[in-house]
């Protein structure tokens, strides 16, 4: 089931048909102990009537009037019906209700004063509650006698109600659990609008209609959409970006190659064609390494999970200590534990190792490296990396120049003035800002701000 309405459907019904069905059945153990005590008590009503209209007789016999109170007990067929049996059990008087009728299963109770509650009836005669109360009547001279008055009612009436109550219930259940699936229906269909329309903004996006998602979204979305978007329009930037640099690369290549066709076509001497073949290949190759380096670079990335600086910063820097072992450089380190970089750790590794080898490349006894992420609550603020060395440093009026692919601030230190110029085109891409200043040991300061 791979609809989230359609989920969502299926648990409220199960939950809700399971709750109303829980509810209807604890309405309806309710109900019946409802009705039951009420024939009960209305049982011990009428065999105190009973009670209150027995006497005895100048025999010192029990009798009770002819006519009784309550109708019923009149009324042949009534369904309510009386019986009084004496210690013996032998009947001693029957309501005109209990004509044809037999009080099966009866006993007396088990001491006077008792209240005996029986359900009788089979497969052949009718259910029936039936109360038995034994009671000692006490004659004028004579000794006391046990009388067992029994009162029972037939069921009919009572399990009638008792079904048509449990029909109006699951009835009326029914039909409230279709009316609150229908409403959950439309409660989900509305709820789940928004996703509907991301799908359809998707679609147009697909079509080419449409270059992000637009609209304003719940809040609980607005997050899902703006990474979204962010991600579309990354993936976007990269395939120009990608584009850009195979342009670039197609461009900057045509002048090295109608140098080579130039001395070739000129036939030029074996000597001086070697010589110019040997600049350019070396001028090829690294256009094409810049260009590379350019593409390789994967910018700001949403969701990217924030790098620690400090491990790989140790891992390079110790890296270079070797590379540069006869110089006996001072490296400082003062990076904070904390300090982290979000983006891809190829562009991290990519600023560190070219900033930090021009500075172990130009210092005399000293490079420090420095890093730290913004303090709590400060607005606008940036990650930064300086690192500084006590060389000769780079003058201001070609600190931008070296920025620039192939610029050189010494064109005798070996090289080929590419790194600054990476470093810029990644700084670029994280919207930052690549300063260079003079450092307080005396060299150049380079510091990325992110």
């Amino acid at each position: 089931m791979r609809s989230l309405r359609a989920r969502l459907l299926l648990v409220s019904a199960v939950v809700l048909a399971g709750f109303l069905g829980l509810t209807g059945l604890a309405l309806d153990q309710a109900f019946r102990a409802s009705a039951e005590s009420a024939l009960r008590e209305r049982l011990q009503s009428h065999l105190y009537a009973l009670l209150a209209a027995a006497d005895l007789d100048a025999n010192s016999r029990l009798e009770l009037p002819v006519e009784l109170p309550e109708p019923r007990f009149n009324l042949v067929g009534s369904g309510l019906m009386a019986e009084v049996r004496d210690a013996a059990g032998e009947p001693v008087w029957r309501s005109r209700s209990a004509l044809g009728a037999e009080f099966a299963g009866v006993s007396p109770a088990a001491a006077p004063g008792e209240r005996v509650f029986t359900q009788t009836g089979d497969g052949e005669a009718p259910a029936r509650l039936m109360l038995s109360f034994a009671t000692r009547w006490e004659g004028a001279g004579r000794e006391p006698q046990i009388y067992v008055f029994h009162v029972a009612e037939r069921l009919d009436e009572h399990l009638a109600q008792i079904r048509q109550f449990r029909r109006g219930l699951f009835g009326w259940l029914a039909a409230a659990t279709l009316l609150l699936l229908v409403a959950q229906a439309l409660i989900l269909r509305w709820g789940l609008a928004p996703l509907r329309r991301v799908a359809q903004d998707l679609s147009e996006m697909e079509a080419g209609r449409a270059q992000a998602l637009s609209g304003r979204y719940p809040a609980e979305l607005q997050p899902l959409i703006d990474n979204l978007n962010a991600l579309l329009a990354q993936a976007r930037q990269h395939l120009q970006r990608y584009r850009d640099t195979l342009g670039n690369l197609a461009h900057s290549l045509k002048t090295p190659l109608a140098v080579l066709r130039g001395s070739v076509e000129a036939k030029a001497p074996v000597e001086e064609l070697r010589a110019v073949a040997q600049e350019q290949l070396q001028n090829m190759n690294e256009i094409v390494e810049y260009q590379l380096q350019r593409a390789a670079a994967a910018g700001r990335t949403v969701l990217s999970v924030p790098l620690p600086v400090l491990p790989p910063a140790r891992k390079l820097l110790a890296a270079l200590e070797k590379v540069y072992a006869a110089k006996a450089l001072r490296v400082e380190i003062e990076i904070a534990p904390e300090a982290m970089f979000r983006g891809d750790e190829g562009d991290l590794l990519e600023i560190l190792g070219n900033v930090a080898d021009n500075a172990f490349k130009w210092a005399r006894s000293r490079v420090r490296v420095q890093s730290q992420n913004p303090a709590a609550g400060q607005s606008g603020a940036h990650f930064t990396l300086r690192i500084e060395d006590d060389g000769p440093g780079i003058p201001d009026d070609q600190a931008q120049r070296v920025r620039a692919r192939g610029a050189r601030a010494d064109t005798k230190t070996p090289g080929h003035g590419l790194g600054l110029a990476v470093v810029q085109e990644i700084v670029e891409l994280y919207d930052g800002e690549l300063v260079i200043s003079r450092s307080p040991l005396g060299g150049a300061a380079v510091e990325v701000r992110l």
